[in-house]
């Protein structure tokens, strides 16, 4: 069983075969599907599977947070169900694939006092743009 279906039925999240297939097409690791590859992979699986469906799953998973939702300049949102483990994204600017990166150091821990402008931190996001050996060749 995937992580994210191990995670979800540890929640007592009600598995139906729609909620379950696109549980399963999310699993992996540098998973970041848009919605639309989500509806098709799960339509392979399961024929009668609405492109609704897949949406409100998807929200329900984001608001959840077993599943993230990435924004990418302008690109189609992209899901990644890699929601329990911190890490950063790095995307490639010219075909806008991602991957999950752990840079070293504490994002947090790196932003100086006198940058904080008082607020109280709580959490931060670095997202790596390059091109990838692909788009760079």
């Amino acid at each position: 069983m995937s992580d994210l279906l191990e995670r979800l039925r540890g929640r007592g999240w009600r598995l139906t075969s729609q909620r379950r297939v696109v549980a399963e097409v999310l699993d992996g690791e540098h998973v970041h599907l848009t919605a639309d590859e989500v509806h098709a992979r799960a339509a392979e699986r399961l024929p009668e599977i609405s492109r609704a469906t897949v949406y409100n799953t998807l929200g329900e998973l984001v608001t959840l947070g077993e599943v993230i939702e990435v924004s990418t300049d302008g690109r189609a949102k992209r899901y990644d169900p890699n929601a329990h483990h911190p890490h950063q994204h790095l995307i490639c600017t010219g075909c806008g694939a991602i991957r999950d990166v752990h840079p070293l150091g504490n994002p947090l821990s790196d932003l100086p006092a006198d940058q904080r402008f008082g607020f109280a931190v709580s959490g931060a996001e670095v997202t790596y743009r390059g091109l990838c050996p692909t788009c760079a060749g």
